[in-house]
């Protein structure tokens, strides 16, 4: 695999960049060690925010320990009290054994509860047996008081933490200056990436590659380019990073290697984006042979028992919400009646899994197309997936509001029922772009190995009517390579919070 096209010889800063020109000379004053380009910056990368976090956790474990002693209102013995003392100890010692939850780049609300909900729960399982061994009096009450006001606390307070960090790594302030060691495809797509998704935490303050791309200037955005390899630790020093990733680069892998213990000496963070990354999932597993890492790919069967499962629980709940909605159903089909001439259910063909074709259903939202809008068919822009009001604007009042809502998919429940889509999936399109798509977009045709879904992880990150054709592919590749019923209960769970908030807005 070869993802970079570059032209021979390094490149110098681009013209629109702010570092100075000290990375290209060499000449790096003293001074400016670890400060960045607009001067010294406050530092809230992963070792930081590691110490901020276990220093919270510990007051507040203490703080619902001790309302779980003194709320009980009964007196305890000095065996309780000792067990109880060390308890908030014993939870950090078993959350870290564990693995902390918000150590990736991105981590959600469900993550972190997931992940203090099981850690304090094997905590209190240690206390309960640690209490039998000493033979407390009364462990199984006290121990139940501490798992429950630990997990609370615990919970509220990793969630605050969360949100005061994501708004935090959001801004320029706080995110930390990233380095990336390659200006390939991928280097480039990763940049802008990042730039585009604040969230990470990570703004890219520069690209080093001795054989870069001829024209640095695609990226969107002042992400400069520097000079090659031999010029990392200025560059770091000048930049103020604190996190280099490996993406694809020209340089050997014997070169690569000192320059990543180079980092590690200089206390920078690195990460790096493997080979075959578009065969690597959450399933992967890493083994050493002697003293080489192993990594072991593990996929799903699209055909196989696990998604056999996932169809089974499609029809069941497609089923349950007809039910539940079947008066909805009747309201919405008078008031489509009585705004507009026309049927109620719109039908338009769709590709799905295997290449199938089939009519997929939504409440009708537009007045019927006029003989003459034929003449003016809409022509899609490059680079975009069709979707939301195309060419003129022929919604109904009602059409305005099913489709705010996403009511207007509700029928698609049916097409679920048949077994031509399901609940959650990458999103069925019509057979001429479909056609186009897979000529135009590398991976697109990955989508049709599982069926459609009425719901996707690409919808739930923002990418619904004419967006970026290519991004809708990564994320819905993601979701077939990364599939899991928790995955999908999760996107269920975004996709109602999007509704909530209205999908979709003049």
């Amino acid at each position: 695999m070869a993802p970079r096209s570059g032209a021979q010889g390094a490149q110098p800063i681009s013209s629109d960049s702010a570092v100075p020109e000290d990375v290209a000379t060499g000449f790096v004053p003293v001074g400016e060690a670890h400060a960045g380009p607009h001067g010294p910056r406050l530092r809230l990368d992963a070792r930081v925010w590691n110490r901020l976090r276990l220093g919270v956790d510990l007051l507040v474990l203490y703080i619902g320990t001790a309302a779980a002693v003194v709320v009980d209102g009964r007196f305890y013995e000095r065996g309780d009290l000792v067990l109880a003392g060390l308890y908030p100890v014993l939870t950090l010692v078993v959350l870290r054994a564990r693995g902390w939850a918000s150590e990736r780049l991105k981590t959600t609300v469900l993550d972190t509860i997931s992940s203090v909900v099981a850690g304090v729960a094997l905590a209190t399982m240690l206390v309960i047996a640690a209490a039998a061994i000493l033979e407390v009096a009364r462990p199984l009450t006290l121990a139940v008081r501490l798992w429950v006001y630990a997990s609370v606390y615990l919970c509220v307070a990793r969630c605050m933490l969360l949100v005061i960090r994501r708004r935090a790594i959001s801004g320029e302030l706080y995110a930390t200056p990233t380095l990336i060691i390659g200006a390939g495809v991928i280097g480039s797509h990763l940049a802008r990436r990042l730039m585009k998704d604040r969230g990470y935490g990570l703004r890219p303050v520069g690209l080093l590659d001795p054989d870069p791309l001829s024209d640095p200037d695609q990226l969107d955005g002042p992400v400069p380019l520097l000079a090659g390899l031999d010029r990392l630790s200025d560059a770091i020093r000048v930049t103020g990073a604190r996190h280099v990733i490996l993406a694809f680069s020209s340089e050997p892998d014997h070169v690569l290697a000192p320059r990543v213990r180079e980092c590690q000496d200089l206390g920078v963070e690195v990460s790096l984006i493997p080979r075959m990354y578009e065969s690597i999932n959450e399933r992967t597993t890493l083994d050493h042979v002697g003293g080489l890492p192993l990594l072991t790919l593990h996929t799903v069967d699209p055909h196989g028992w696990q998604f056999a499962v996932k169809h089974a629980i499609d029809r069941a709940g497609a089923a349950i919400i007809l039910l539940l909605t079947s008066p909805l159903f009747l309201v919405i089909a008078i008031l489509i009646k009585a705004s507009s001439p026309g049927p109620v259910l719109f039908r338009q063909r769709r590709v799905g899994r295997d290449g199938h074709e089939f009519d997929v259903l939504k409440f009708r939202s537009m007045r019927v197309a006029p003989a003459e809008a034929a003449d003016t068919p809409f022509v899609l822009a490059a680079g975009q997936a069709p979707g939301g009001v195309e060419g003129l604007d022929r919604r109904t009042w009602i059409g305005r509001i099913i489709r705010d809502l996403s009511l207007d998919e509700l029928p698609q429940l049916i097409n679920v029922l048949r077994g031509d889509m399901s609940l959650v999936g990458p999103r069925p399109e019509r057979p001429e772009y479909v056609a186009r798509f897979s000529v135009e977009v590398v991976g697109y045709e990955n989508r049709h190995r599982v069926r459609s879904g009425i719901t996707g992880w690409a919808q739930v990150h923002g990418l619904r009517g004419q967006t970026s054709i290519a991004d809708r592919v990564e994320w819905d590749n993601y979701y077939i390579l990364n599939w899991s019923l928790r995955l999908d209960f999760r996107i269920l769970a975004l996709t109602l919070a999007e509704v909530l908030r209205f999908r979709e807005t003049d």
